[in-house]
């Protein structure tokens, strides 16, 4: 029996949806499938790591409503997330027999939901997809708002679309199973919301390390409900990121991404390139006077208590400045960036001198 539910309404302009947020509700996957629409075959696309017990549970449920259900099972890892991996699945939903009724199921990490997204959105010109997000990064970040995409091998999420789920559905204890790092990554995603939306979220998580440490399923209930009704709210005033208020999202990530793809997808986790990148990105905003050394500190000490890193890994600084430029936000061949004026609240920033860049990486 799960426990009671938090619901948290994504309203769009063209479609609206619901992320229900609670404690051993995977098993009622099929019900909140079948009641978001007509649907008759499902496919659950996975991992390796995610299959049993969790993408196995959603099976037996999409199967209890005499749903035709198959299951694809990848390897995890950032890797997967290719143009030659989506080549793949195209061909194996031809296999499969997939039409405009088929509902594309993911269930796993960010890997997965951006993958399967990028999928539905593009098989048969678009068909519909269900996230169940089973780790904390993705319950609290990718699973909501629509992105979907690829990498390519020099540029993380350089192919993609906007595809909104037909519903978000997130067990909070999916998260007893994840591995430890896999957790933690997730953690520097829920602090970066405090940075830009939330300087009482910011608050609560400084004040409640060990609960988080761990995993406590009421705090991260209501941490990832609050998570996901500040995205929501970017994502309802600029759904496609025309305005440049869906980027103020992107904190950390010009800087993070760099790190990911000079690493080698995979070496550095994501939640863990954006815990840095936003320490870069603080110390470029004191750099330029918009904030004091005490903001940046606040944001090292919380990343650090929760066991995530704050030191740039060893690359050469020319080569990260390199890869920035590959960023969605570059505009006119200049770097922009999404930079703090406070706890709680953060601006993008055009023209910054690429010499401020160079001083953030030391």
């Amino acid at each position: 029996m799960s426990d009671p539910s938090q619901i948290v309404r994504v309203e769009l302009a063209e479609r609206s949806y619901d992320i229900e947020i609670g404690s051993g509700n995977i098993d009622e996957t099929g019900p909140f499938l079948v009641a978001r629409g007509d649907v008759s075959h499902a496919i659950v696309i996975t991992d390796n790591n995610v299959q049993e017990p969790h993408a196995g549970a959603v099976a037996e449920s999409l199967g209890r409503e005499s749903l035709d259900v198959d299951m694809i099972a990848l390897e995890p890892g950032e890797p997967t997330k290719s143009v030659d991996m989506a080549a793949g699945l195209w061909q194996g939903f031809l296999d499969l027999g997939a039409d405009r009724k088929t509902v594309v199921v993911a269930v796993g990490g960010g890997v997965v939901g951006d993958l399967a997204g990028f999928i539905a959105a593009t098989f048969a010109r678009g068909i519909r997809f269900l996230q169940v997000p089973t780790s904390l990064l993705a319950q609290v970040d990718s699973s909501v708002g629509g992105k979907v995409g690829v990498n390519l091998p020099s540029a993380k999420n350089m192919v993609g679309a906007f595809l909104q789920p037909m519903g978000v559905l997130i067990d909070t204890a999916t998260l007893d199973t994840l591995p430890e790092r896999e957790f933690l990554a997730g953690l520097g995603e829920v602090v970066k919301y405090g940075v830009i939306l939330d300087a009482d979220l910011f608050e609560l998580l400084e004040n409640n390390v060990d609960r988080l440490l761990k995993r406590d399923h009421e705090l991260l209930g209501d941490v990832i409900a609050q998570c996901c009704r500040l995205k929501a709210e970017v994502v309802r005033q600029d759904e496609r990121e025309e305005t440049g208020l869906r980027a103020m999202l992107n904190y950390g990530h010009t800087f993070g991404h760099a790190f990911e793809s000079l690493s080698g997808y995979g070496k550095i986790l994501h939640g863990e390139g954006v815990s840095i990148g936003m320490v870069c990105a603080s110390r470029l905003a004191q750099q330029m006077g918009r904030v004091d050394e005490q903001c940046t500190k606040r944001q090292i000490e919380l990343l650090s208590a929760l066991g995530l890193p704050v030191d740039m890994p060893e690359l050469e600084t020319d080569a990260v400045m390199e890869a920035m430029m590959h960023d969605k936000k570059v505009a006119h061949g200049r770097l922009r960036f999404i930079l703090p004026s406070k706890l709680g609240e953060v601006e993008l920033v055009g023209d910054v001198d690429p010499e401020d860049v160079k001083a953030s990486l030391k």
